[in-house]
């Protein structure tokens, strides 16, 4: 049981330092990285705690918490890198009429 005391204090440790850098990061990816990091943790903290109060359901809310930070991480990079959610390899049909 002391064992997985220590690892939540361990875990809330990591996620504070992640917070600390999502605030001091340089650049967007610096900050965009620590709140994925954050992300993770929370799902594993979720994981420890489920596993400590004996309730197997914590762990699928932490799948499910873990494929939205997945997605929410892949979408804030795509819109950081080109500035919209939409394809750019995507025409609109707007500009094929010329005429």
């Amino acid at each position: 049981m002391l064992v997985f005391k220590v690892a939540i204090v361990g875990i809330l440790a990591t996620m504070g330092l992640a917070l600390a850098r999502a605030a001091l990061g340089p650049t967007v990816f610096d900050r965009i990285l620590a709140l994925n990091m954050f992300g993770t943790k929370t799902v594993l903290l979720i994981a420890v705690i489920g596993f400590l109060t004996g309730r197997t359901d914590f762990l699928d809310l932490g799948l499910v918490y873990a494929l939205i930070n997945f997605i929410g991480v892949i979408a804030v990079l795509r819109f950081s890198r080109d500035g919209t959610f939409a394809d750019p390899d995507e025409k609109s049909d707007s500009s094929d009429e010329a005429g």
